[in-house]
């Protein structure tokens, strides 16, 4: 799939210039930067470094057909100051990704869960250290002595004590999540709740169950009335009925000997709604991680961001799952449906996703305030080496191509791949 387009909108106030490449194309219009973003500001040249080589780095992923199509933004402060996009929401009709095309965000949900329970304990409807013996009557652990400990907390923060993934492959067999979570007294426990790391979807989104009943309201219908609405999220939703309703929504793909092949999406982790449920373009996850970078306190507060932020239980395989954190994580937690990095030495919230023809990453760096966004609707991990280069970029160390776009590919592109870019279509 070829690179189809990209936006660039560079802040005059750091005296960058504002570019659009490829074909011309209709810009977003510039805005400027404040003065300083965040309590330590980036040097301009080094973030204009960064925008440029972003922008080749697309072309490349564009050119070697490495995505069906993917969309991506770079934040500074409270202002946007990069939005990609490149290939097609759905390869067969040649529908190009937009700025508004929707995606899955499949784990990158499980913030919007963390975040509206922040809400509500400051609302004084549950507490983190709600029992969820308490409010759950069908809770149950084989250890009841542990389940009677078990809170709020520890659901979200991935510390129930369950073994990893806890019946994912139940669910993705079309068992019901309201099955499942009445058979977690069926599993053999890892450790004590509380006391090692597990991460869980299906555990997870018994939030949902708590919320309803400490407020008698869908969790859905809280975070459309309490984060959706607030932040301008306009094209955000739950479940299938909501990505397909969308003006513009990107399809699943697969590989195939003849290209990204576009199939129907999968209900299965629907079914979790907290922990994998939420649509929404990129342009609401540009509002989203600018609340979560401390842009919007009318909406999230200060003190609720660092609680969902603050370092948890420690996550010791997240330092070797991939080449980039081997090379660049010292220190690995999990938050509140955030993971809290140390990477070159600086503090990185972070969360990725993934869901069957779905990828997405989200991180930012809090001193610098600086943070970035990707979706992209096709199976493949080479977009994944992509965010670390910007990361690395802005914090000035030495260049690794994480992605591996920049030696000669494997194979040559098919011409018949390779089609010109085309002026963006706004929705």
């Amino acid at each position: 799939m070829p690179f189809r387009k990209i936006f660039l909108v560079i802040a005059g106030g750091l005296g960058l210039s504002c570019a659009i490449f490829c074909n011309p194309l209709a810009a977003t219009p510039a805005t400027a930067l404040p003065p300083s973003a965040g309590p330590t500001t980036l040097p301009p040249a080094r973030i204009q470094k960064t925008l440029d080589d972003y922008k080749r780095w697309l072309n490349l992923l564009g050119e070697r057909d490495a995505v069906a199509g993917l969309a991506t933004a770079v934040v500074v402060g409270d202002k946007v100051v990069f939005e990609g996009t490149v290939g097609y929401a759905d390869v067969a009709t040649r529908e190009p990704v937009t700025p508004t095309t929707v995606f899955r965000l499949a784990s990158l949900s499980k913030a919007f869960a963390t975040a509206i329970t922040g809400l509500l304990v400051d609302d004084g409807k549950l507490d983190w250290d709600t029992r969820l013996i308490d409010v759950l009557p069908y809770f149950k652990l084989k250890n009841m002595q542990e389940a009677d400990q078990a809170t709020v907390s520890d659901i979200l923060g991935q510390k129930i004590g369950l073994p990893r993934n806890t019946f994912d492959n139940m669910l993705e067999g079309d068992i019901p999540y309201q099955e499942l979570v009445r058979k977690l007294d069926e599993v053999d426990m890892t450790c004590g709740v509380g006391q090692c790391y597990g991460y869980q979807n299906v555990a997870f989104s018994m939030i949902g169950d708590v919320v309803l009943a400490r407020t008698g309201d869908f969790f859905y219908h809280l975070v459309d009335k309490r984060l959706f609405y607030p932040l301008g999220m306009t094209t955000a939703t739950y479940g299938r009925a909501g990505l397909e309703s969308s003006k513009s929504w990107a399809r699943p793909h697969h590989a195939s000997r003849h290209g990204w092949v576009p199939f129907e999406p999968n209900e299965t982790y629907y079914r979790v709604a907290p922990a994998a449920g939420v649509n929404a373009s990129l342009r609401d996850m540009e509002k989203w991680l600018i609340a979560q970078m401390g842009d919007r306190p009318d909406v999230l507060s200060s003190a609720l961001l660092n609680k969902l932020h603050a370092s948890g239980v420690s996550t010791p395989s997240e330092l070797r799952s991939t080449a980039w954190r081997r090379a660049r994580l010292t220190d690995a937690h999990y938050a509140l449906g955030w993971r809290v990095y140390r990477y070159a030495g600086e503090t990185l919230i972070y969360h990725a996703g993934a869901v069957a023809g779905y990828r997405t990453m989200i991180g930012f760096f809090p001193k610098y305030n600086v943070g970035v966004v990707t979706l992209w609707n096709s199976t493949g991990p080479t977009p994944s080496g992509l965010m670390p280069m910007v990361f690395d970029d802005l914090l000035g160390l030495p260049h690794v191509d994480w992605a591996q776009i920049e030696s000669a590919p494997k194979k040559p592109v098919s011409r018949k791949k390779v089609r010109k870019a085309r002026p963006a279509r706004r929705r």
